[in-house]
């Protein structure tokens, strides 16, 4: 009486494919699948990003200079008083 025998477990396994249906214990199957990949790679990526060096940026380049002759294409927008 200490632990279910195989016939035990089967006859469990019956029960509950009766009360819920193969399609919907499959769908369940793959929806706790899923979560499980899902949680399997933000685990991966998170340790990824913990070991990846911090990149360190450079300085914004300068504006590029004007010379003479050169033309300059923008957009000239008025304020507009409220």
């Amino acid at each position: 009486m200490g632990s279910f025998s195989i016939w035990h477990w089967l006859i469990v396994l019956v029960i509950v494919l009766l009360i819920f249906g193969t399609k919907k214990l499959r769908n369940l199957g793959a929806d706790l699948g899923g979560a499980v990949k899902g949680f399997k790679d933000g685990i991966k990526d998170a340790t990824t990003e913990e070991s990846k060096p911090v990149e360190t940026s450079s300085p914004p380049s300068p504006p590029p200079q004007v010379t003479t002759g050169q033309t300059i294409e923008g957009e000239i927008r008025e304020k507009t008083r409220s």
